[in-house]
């Protein structure tokens, strides 16, 4: 049907100004023609003929706390909780953004805890990043049964449960419409996950690196312990250095400082602000240059 058929006498051969015909637009469908529409851009997935906005980034590092796999546990995965970060990765995903995760492995173990238990450091950190392929294999799964692609990633040689990590290989697979779990750390020790999460994000070249944690972005002071503590809406990472903030580890920090990667640190565990983050909500914490 045509919009002459719709409204005839305001449809003329007449040529009519873009704001006139918006306006005309709302008045014949007033929910579907906001001002959102009118500023975002969007993308249509062709499967299913939705449309969504374009997110903010093309191509991003999100890192997700091990510790935050245990929901309510005090130990493992909640399933309860997997699917939910499995879902909210969907929604990114069919905006058409190219997503890297790494995930740490606090949940099953960690190995600076272990080393001062009387484990050898050394190999406290390779159980350490054996735990993060146990988690990237339960997100694999989780995505999958969404009907997402994935590739596990390992930064240690362990095929067939995983692939060896290479860049090129990487960006080839995000490229051809893959999420990319990124596990084992950077495969040596004493590198924690937030500087392997830092090396990867550079290593693909990622607009950003997310920071799913706990708390909705970076604070004066912890605002678990001080009432009083009050949150940054962006930050420089001088700032950082400045006031002492520890955001995550230094070695991790300062590389993403030296090769210019910005980090947005948001609760990824109120389901939905993943996609709110894509679409430039500002929810957390952007920390940059």
């Amino acid at each position: 049907m045509q919009l002459g058929q719709l409204h005839p006498l305001k449809c003329t051969n007449q040529r009519i100004a873009p704001t006139a015909l918006l306006v005309q637009l709302r008045q014949l469908h007033p929910l579907r023609c906001t001002n959102q529409a009118e500023n975002a851009p969007t993308i249509t997935n062709n499967k299913t003929n939705q449309t969504y906005n374009m997110a903010k980034f093309k191509r991003i590092l999100l890192k997700l706390s091990g510790e935050s796999l245990m929901g309510k546990q005090s130990f493992g995965i909640d399933p309860v909780r997997l699917g939910e970060y499995a879902e909210q990765i969907k929604e990114v995903h069919e905006m058409g953004v190219q997503i890297g995760i790494v995930i740490g492995g606090g949940n099953i173990f960690r190995g600076l805890s272990g080393a001062s238990k009387g484990f050898d450091r050394v190999k406290g950190d390779q159980m350490g990043m054996c735990a993060t392929v146990i988690n990237s294999l339960a997100l694999s799964s989780a995505l999958g049964a969404l009907g997402v692609k994935t590739k596990v990633l390992t930064a240690i040689r362990m095929e067939p449960i995983g692939e060896f990590y290479s860049k090129w290989k990487a960006i080839e697979a995000m490229e051809a419409g893959y999420v990319c779990i990124f596990s084992a750390g950077t495969g040596s020790p004493y590198f924690t996950t937030d500087t392997g999460s830092s090396l990867r994000g550079i290593e693909i070249e990622a607009d950003v690196m997310l920071k799913g944690t706990r708390v909705d972005g970076i604070y004066t002071a912890d605002p678990e312990k001080d009432p009083t503590a009050t949150k940054f809406t962006d930050i420089t990472y001088d700032e950082i250095y400045t006031r002492g903030l520890k955001v995550m580890d230094l070695t991790a920090t300062t590389m993403c400082k030296e090769n210019n990667l910005p980090i947005y640190v948001f609760n990824m565990d109120i389901v939905g602000n993943l996609k709110k983050v894509m679409q430039g909500e500002e929810i957390g914490t952007l920390v940059h240059n």
